[in-house]
């Protein structure tokens, strides 16, 4: 199997993305392919580096059956582009500071997390940092839809021997 390195990225590191990397790491350990699939997560900001997810986002991940314990919010560098086959953005502003750092030469994908979800009225998660605790469910129902979604294009990404895509 081809191993696959999965970055989640939002503003801050501290709501969404730690978010969707505690949820998708649970789903590769629980279908058995931690070793195939790596997750990390990171801010295009940097205010934040160091500090664990907001407790609104560890709660509502904690109520959800999530760990983000372990999460310590770090700002994406030029070098993520070597390391990670898959990039992707909470929402068009991250990307766009994305595509601005990238490197001419980055061969993986580029894209909007929800892009791999079923879900066409809605192509960004939201921020909840803001607003009250109904939104960080809101980003948890949302993000658990996308990283089912994101799995089962990994897994067959992962079983073809051609080359990353989509």
């Amino acid at each position: 199997m081809k191993p696959v390195t999965v970055l989640f990225v939002c503003l801050g590191n501290i709501c969404r993305s730690p978010t969707a990397h505690g949820v998708f790491e649970t789903m590769v350990r629980d279908e058995g392919l931690t070793d195939v699939i790596t997750v990390d997560s990171a801010g295009t900001g940097d205010w934040h580096v160091g500090h664990a997810p907001d407790e609104r986002t560890a709660r509502t991940a904690r109520q959800g059956g999530y760990d983000l314990d372990h999460l310590r919010a770090r700002q994406v560098c030029v070098g993520d582009f070597g390391r990670f086959d898959y990039i992707l953005a909470m929402d068009i502003a991250n990307l766009r500071n994305l595509e601005r750092i990238a490197p001419a030469d980055f061969t993986g994908k580029l894209a909007l997390f929800l892009d791999y979800t079923d879900q066409p009225k809605r192509s960004e998660v939201p921020d909840p940092y803001s607003g009250g605790e109904e939104g960080f469910a809101q980003v948890l129902e949302l993000i658990e839809g996308a990283s089912g979604a994101l799995l089962l294009h990994l897994k067959s990404v992962i079983a073809s021997p051609q080359s990353l895509s989509g």
